[in-house]
């Protein structure tokens, strides 16, 4: 795990200049740093390390290929690189290597067959760029879910690159203003979805996606080596023929090998352990593939209707697991928030970002290498938001969309959607397919769009706005692809990645695996969810290795109650302060009016919207990073 940085034509100082972004980025790799320039002075490529696997300088990087053809700086980890080392060296590409480290293994399996069939090959997260001398190229590349970062764009006529888009800030001339086109899309989920990013002229290479830089003229070309709507629609036109206790066998099987790949480190290593079916399952079978006892870490609330680690600590205790627990207060978890701009670098508002945050830094203290039971809800059916689907699509899907669109709008322009109900159920009627209706479940309330001034902006397509709704015939499994295409890979992999690379803990998610991906996909919508109960599957592994009494429990989330905190005092005032409604009228960016609507209802009538939480995000963002020169 680590961070890559580089330039490509760019008019200045290049040392300096990448010297700046490696610093920028020294949380996301403390253990060293390299930069490569090329001889004519047209490409920089930086890296900052965090040190693995092959702790030696044999590791170390940008590193150039045997035949010196090639340079790359890489971010992430290959799980079966051994496996990669083994087919290169049988067909003679490689007879011998320098040392140990995957991204040797990496960039010769690219110099001998190239990017997209050594893709194809590896199983891995990842963010990577290689300098092609011959073909006076820069390619890059990114994982298959999203799992790590890669940003880029134009800045100040050079093409720039990063892990960290606050990387792309400290370059000499860096001058992009505020893409507010994007803003709509923030207030409405909390995050900038792919390929958008904060800044004009700056994206987010998508998952699973390659993409070539001309090293001359900077055009590039991206094409697609993985498709996550691909995997689903195969998987779903080829069911598993097996039974319900044979798809747990060979999930069980697929999560042991997926794990064992990834407990692979010259540096300790150890899991995130919540009372959930997701940490208990990747825990368990940790534990039962390991030669020794597993470490796993567990953060506690003091509020209880958010704490989980008794409840962890027993699970602990059954698996025999050498667990740590510490509890956090509300003055530990306050005391986050001044950091969360240079975290993410842009605006992000899960505000289970601080508890992830704090269990990070707590596990770090242990071990460099922490395990995650991430992608099970999304893969498995387990969010109860699938179930109001299934049971919304079920009503309204009867009736022809060419009847329920006017009714939609009739509704939406009568008393009728005066309350809160009426609303939703205006909207839902106005939905093509059963994805719209889990896209509707958040983008009910109208306030909403106006919070943004739109100053001629248009609004923004983005995949929860483009994918054919009814491309699955499961409603399920359409909300279910849904959030494997934008929340998981833009929300809970970004808040992970961000928020344990801020205290240089690399995280791993046996979850997403290639095989498990595509497993997961074949499965029949029966083997997922019964009744309000998903995850059976997933349920009938971890029901092996521990009583179901025992995580057969409510489900309390990795969350804090931010709507208790803004009206502390302390907290107040700092928000306060953030929506001063002259400040925001100065920006010129959001409503005033509609801003002090959303807060003067929230602390005069206690109504509460998640948009508040967005908007300070967002003013925090602005005031700690972009106003900062």
């Amino acid at each position: 795990m680590c961070g890559i940085a580089g330039l490509i034509g760019f008019r200045g100082d290049l040392k300096e200049n990448i010297g700046k972004m490696n610093h920028r980025m020294l949380h996301r790799g403390p253990d060293d740093e390299g930069i490569y320039i090329s001889d004519d002075k047209k490409v920089a490529l930086g890296h900052r390390r965090l040190s693995i696997v092959d702790l030696s300088k044999k590791g170390a990087q940008p590193m150039m290929s045997h035949s010196g053809r090639k340079v790359i700086a890489y971010n992430g980890e290959i799980y079966n690189a051994s496996v990669v080392k083994d087919k290169l060296i049988a067909e003679g590409k490689v007879t011998e290597f320098n040392g140990t480290s995957d991204t040797e293994i990496l960039i010769e399996s690219i110099d001998a067959y190239g990017m997209e069939e050594t893709l194809t090959m590896c199983k891995g997260m990842f963010g990577i760029a290689v300098y092609d001398m011959d073909k006076n190229t820069v390619t890059f590349a990114r994982d298959r879910v999203g799992e790590k970062p890669l940003y880029y764009g134009n800045v100040g006529g050079a093409f720039a690159f990063a892990s960290d888009i606050g990387c792309l800030r400290v370059i000499d001339g860096f001058d992009n203003e505020i893409n507010t086109e994007v803003l709509d899309i923030y207030f409405t989920e909390g995050y900038i979805p792919a390929p958008y990013t904060i800044y004009k002229g700056i994206y987010k290479l998508e998952a699973g996606c390659i993409m070539t830089v001309n090293v001359d003229d900077l055009s590039s070309e991206t094409k697609s080596y993985f498709s996550m709507t691909e995997t689903a629609v195969k998987g779903q036109r080829n069911l598993f023929k097996g039974s319900k206790e044979e798809a747990a066998e060979e999930l069980e099987r697929l999560l042991k090998e997926s794990i064992k790949g990834q407990m692979v480190a010259d540096v300790p290593l150890g899991a995130f352990l919540s009372a959930g079916i997701d940490s208990s399952t990747i825990v368990a079978l940790m534990q039962s593939v390991a030669p020794g006892k597993v470490r796993t870490f567990t953060v506690g609330m003091e509020d209880k209707k958010f704490n989980e680690a008794e409840q962890a600590g027993e699970i602990a205790r059954h698996l025999g697991t050498i667990h740590t627990e510490e509890y956090i207060t509300e003055k530990d978890a306050k005391e986050v928030i001044p950091q969360l701009s240079f975290m993410f670098g842009e605006p992000f508002a899960d505000s289970s970002q601080i508890p992830t945050y704090l269990v990070s830094k707590m596990t770090r203290k242990h071990v460099t290498v922490s395990l995650s039971g991430d992608g099970g809800d999304e893969l498995f059916a387990g969010y109860r938001s699938y179930e109001s689907v299934e049971r919304v699509w079920g009503k309204v899907g009867k009736l022809p969309y060419f009847i329920r669109k006017p009714a939609s709008i009739l509704m939406l322009n009568s008393p009728y959607s005066k309350s809160e109900a009426g609303m939703a159920k205006a909207m839902y009627m106005g939905a093509k397919g059963p994805g719209d209706v889990h896209r509707l479940e958040h983008e009910g309330d109208p306030i909403v769009k106006k919070i943004a001034l739109k100053n001629g902006a248009k609004p923004l397509s983005y995949k929860y706005t483009e994918m054919d709704t009814n491309l699955l015939a499961d409603p399920c499994h359409n909300a279910m692809l849904m959030d494997m295409l934008v929340y998981h890979p833009d929300d809970i992999l970004v808040k992970v990645d961000r928020t344990a690379m801020a205290v240089s803990l690399e995280t791993r998610v046996p979850m997403l695996d290639r095989d498990i991906l595509e497993f997961a996909w074949s499965l029949p919508r029966n083997y997922l969810r019964e009744g309000n109960v998903g995850k059976q599957v997933l349920r009938n592994v971890l029901y092996k290795y521990v009583p179901k009494e025992m995580v057969n429990r409510p489900k309390k989330g990795f969350s804090i109650p931010i709507d208790k905190w803004l009206l502390d005092d302390k907290i107040r005032q700092w928000a306060e302060a953030l929506l001063d409604k002259d400040k925001i009228r100065q920006q010129g960016i959001l409503d005033p009016d509609v801003v002090e609507k959303i807060w003067t209802d929230f602390t005069q009538r206690g109504i509460y919207r998640i948009q508040i939480w967005y908007i300070l995000m967002f003013q925090q963002w602005y005031e700690k990073e972009y106003m900062i020169k």
